[in-house]
């Protein structure tokens, strides 16, 4: 199996696994909206998700782990694309996977402990800076702006290859940015069509890589 199969494979498959872990937390978390409510109200909720919950945060966790061997690969299938740009943009794909996963594993092993704990304030405490630190601060900004970063670059590395259509590089140009915007508080309302374009763009290259 040549490495530009097994890139075209996860481009597709990580999305989907992304967006259907998102829809599940979604329909049973009520996700990300639930983040708005007290903290009592989130932990009350997430106990009564008990095991089931935790194993759905864990596959999401796991999508964001997948991100940096795409990365990888991505660059390793599309060898005639600039090696100083593919590098750099390799780097800040995996920076993004790490951050993202950061941000969401503490849904695994901090957040049940904080639910098992009972009300108090010290609990408020910890979950909400916990929330605002890896949550926001380093899952969500930092995400959005490395993987808005990445795929920028990779739209420009896709615009200098044979492997894939150009149209797929200006694509990425243009979704790139807007990932990036998504970090600013204002544009909270950009996020799910950004993400949505992001993920059916991530299929598209994939598959035509496996077509190649």
């Amino acid at each position: 199996m040549s490495v530009a199969t097994v890139a075209g494979v996860l481009l597709i498959a990580v999305p989907l696994a992304f967006n259907v872990a998102f829809a599940r937390l979604a329909a049973t978390f009520d996700y990300p909206d639930v983040l708005r409510k007290p903290t009592a109200e989130v932990l009350a909720a997430f106990r009564a998700g008990g095991t089931a919950l935790v194993l759905r945060w864990w596959a999401f966790a796991m999508t964001a782990v997948l991100l940096a061997p795409l990365v990888v690969l991505f660059a390793a299938a599309i060898p005639d694309a600039d090696p100083t740009l593919l590098s750099v943009a390799t780097t800040i794909g995996v920076l993004a996977s790490v951050v993202q996963f950061l941000g969401l594993i503490r849904w695994v092993f901090l957040v049940p402990y904080l639910a098992e704990a009972g009300e108090s304030e010290t609990v408020d405490i910890v979950f909400q800076a916990f929330n605002r630190y890896l949550g926001v601060a380093v899952g969500e900004h930092l995400g959005y702006l490395f993987t808005g970063t990445w795929t920028t670059l990779a739209g420009i590395a896709l615009t200098q290859t044979a492997a894939a259509p150009a149209v797929l590089g200006i694509v990425g140009i243009v979704i790139g940015p807007a990932l990036m915007l998504c970090a600013l508080p204002a544009a909270e309302r950009l996020t799910p069509p950004a993400y949505v374009a992001w993920s059916l763009w991530l299929i598209a290259t994939g598959i035509a890589l496996l077509a190649g």
